[in-house]
C-alpha cells in the first residue's frame, strides 16, 4: 500500500532507504524504486528505547528526510533519535514534539495507497496501483522447484492476521469445486487452518502455510492463473503483481482498502443489492462478529466464487 508513495518519491529525484521488520522487508526488495532496505532489529510490539537508540546513533547524518508511515509514537522514535532533520508524518500517539512537518488525520477512513501517497506532499488522496516486481527467471526458478505450470493453478490465502471476521469459511468447499492444482499460502501460525482446508481436496491441495520465505511466496502468487483471498497482506500482493484474483470482504470495506487491480472481482455482500436482508452492520472493523452471525462471509457461497474463476 505504500509502493505509490516510493514510487512518486523516486520520480522527483530522491533515493529512498526504507526501514522495516524482517517479516515485510522482503516486500521492499521487491520495489524496483528502493535503494536499500534496513531490517529493523524490533521485536513486534514494545517499545524497546535501547535498542532504537543504539539504531539511532547508527543512522546520524545519513538522511535529510523521513517518511514516517505508520501513526504510531515508536514509529516516529526512530527518525527523531537519528536526528534526521525533516521528519513527515501523521498526527498520532502524542508525535508533535517528534515530527517537524504533520498532516492532520482524515475524518473518514480514505482509501490506505492515497493515504501514504498523501505524505509526499503533494496534495490530493490520489489512487494509484502499488506494483511489485520479480524478474521472470526468478519466478520460473520457484515454479521448477513446485512443478508448476506458470498460470496453471490456483492459489488460496485463507488467512487473515486481523481476526476471524476477516476470514471466509468456505476455502475447502472451493476447493473441493476445482479441477486445477491448488497452492494454500500463509503463515506458520496458519497452517492448521489450510490443513484442513486440504483435506477437503488432498488430491489436488498442497498446504504450503509456513513453508515457503515471503520472495518465493510472491514468486509463486505471481505465477498462479487465479488468487482467492480474504482482504489481507497476500490480497494486495497480488493486486501488485496484477494477477486475475478473488478478494473476499466481511468485516473491513473494499472502499478502504480495495484490491487495486484491474483483474480483480470483490466479493461484498454489504454492496449485493439482492442479498436480503441488508447487511446494515457492515463494515464493522471488529476482529470478530459482535452480532454472532457472521453473515457477511459465511453466506457467501463456494459456487459463487467459483463461478468468478
Amino acid at each position: 500500500m505504500t509502493e505509490p508513495l516510493l514510487r512518486r518519491l523516486r520520480a522527483r529525484g530522491e533515493r529512498l532507504t526504507v526501514g522495516a521488520l524482517p517479516w515485510v522487508a522482503p516486500v521492499y526488495r521487491a520495489m524496483p524504486q528502493v535503494d536499500e532496505v534496513i531490517d529493523f532489529p524490533f521485536a513486534h510490539g514494545g517499545l524497546q528505547l535501547k535498542e532504537r537508540r543504539r539504531l539511532g546513533r547508527q543512522l546520524q547524518g545519513r538522511f535529510d528526510t523521513a517518511y514516517v508511515l505508520p501513526n504510531s509514537l515508536k514509529s516516529a522514535l526512530l527518525p527523531f533519535l537519528a536526528s534526521i532533520p525533516r521528519r513527515v508524518g501523521y498526527l498520532g500517539e502524542a508525535r508533535v514534539g517528534l515530527l517537524t512537518h504533520r498532516l492532520k488525520n482524515p475524518k473518514d477512513k480514505p482509501p490506505m495507497v492515497a493515504f501514504y501517497s498523501a505524505l509526499s506532499g503533494e496534495g490530493g488522496f490520489e489512487q494509484d496501483r502499488p506494483r511489485l516486481y520479480l524478474p521472470a527467471a526468478e519466478i520460473e526458478a520457484v515454479l521448477h522447484k513446485h512443478g508448476l505450470a506458470r498460470g496453471g493453478y490456483v492459489v488460496m490465502a485463507p488467512g487473515a492476521e486481523y481476526g476471524p471476521a476477516k476470514r471466509w469459511p468456505h476455502f475447502g468447499g472451493l476447493a473441493e469445486l476445482l479441477d486445477r492444482p491448488v497452492l494454500l499460502l500463509g503463515s506458520g501460525k496458519e497452517a492448521e487452518w489450510c490443513e484442513s482446508i486440504r483435506a477437503r481436496a488432498p488430491e489436488r491441495c498442497r498446504n504450503l502455510a509456513g513453508q515457503t520465505s515471503l520472495l518465493e511466496a510472491f514468486a509463486l502468487i505471481a505465477g498462479a492463473g487465479h488468487v482467492v483471498s480474504n482482504d489481507s497482506g497476500l490480497m494486495h500482493v497480488a493486486a501488485a503483481f496484477g494477477v486475475p484474483q478473488v478478494a473476499l470482504y466481511g468485516s473491513s470495506s473494499p472502499l478502504h482498502t480495495p484490491p487495486l487491480n484491474e483483474r480483480a472481482q470483490v466479493v461484498w455482500l454489504k454492496q449485493d443489492p439482492d442479498y436480503q436482508p441488508p447487511l446494515d452492520c457492515a463494515p464493522c472493523f471488529q476482529r470478530e462478529c459482535p452480532l454472532g452471525h457472521f453473515r457477511c462471509l459465511n453466506d457467501v457461497s463456494a459456487e459463487r466464487v467459483r463461478a468468478l474463476l
